[in-house]
This record gives C-alpha cells, structure tokens and sequence, in this order.
C-alpha cells in the first residue's frame, strides 16, 4: 500500500482539487462543476463551481490534510485519496451534491466503496 502524505499547507483549487506545495491533488473518483467556462473539448457538470469549491474548503476545515497517491491523470496532477482529520474528501464532496461520482474514474472502485458505507 503506498504511503499516506500529510500535507501541512493544502489550498483548495476548486471542487474536486487542491494543491500540497507545488503538489496538484485531484480528489479520486469524483467531478465537480467548473468554476468558470466549460472547455469545449469536455462534457463538464452542471452546478455552481463556487459552491463546490465552499463546500471542498468546509470539508478541509474537519482537520489537516493527509493523502495516498493512486495515479497521475494526463495533465500530470497527482489523483489521490484524501482526508482532512477523518473524512474522507471525495466522499465529503458526494455527500453534500458538491460533485458527481465517476465510477470509470475511480481506480479500484476505493469511492464507491468507501462512501456506500456512511
């Protein structure tokens, strides 16, 4: 199992990532609606971006942040499982309709897992 990183300084960049340093984290196994445009090159979520993003920065706040690197997406960002404290933040962001969970973009099926059992 690889290890779990704690993260002493984490920013939330919008609904379903965040940044650790010069890190960039991309929550494992969810989307969340654009905090502006969609690019026309994808299907995006309907929603409001800043709220997902406020909700991502109240989940933050239930403690620091830990992740376990799962993979890399091709723009190069770390895909992670993370928790702030005990709360497991895609499983945070599902919870409040923050985001939508994306079963082909959950590796191992860890999300689906991990959010049916609250």
């Amino acid at each position: 199992m690889p290890a779990v990183i704690d993260c002493p300084s984490a920013y939330v960049v919008d609904g379903d990532s965040l940044r650790c340093g010069a890190e960039r984290l991309r929550l494992l196994g969810i989307d969340a609606p654009e905090l502006n445009d969609c690019p026309r090159w994808r299907t995006c979520v309907s929603g409001d971006g800043a709220q997902s993003r406020a909700s991502l920065v109240r989940g933050l706040k239930q403690g620091r942040l830990r992740y376990r690197l799962v993979t890399r997406d091709r723009f190069g960002r770390a895909v992670v499982r993370a928790w702030a404290g005990k709360t497991d933040l895609s499983c945070w962001q599902l919870r409040y309709g923050a985001a939508i969970y994306k079963v082909h973009w959950d590796t191992g099926g860890e999300i689906g897992r991990a959010c049916a059992r609250r």
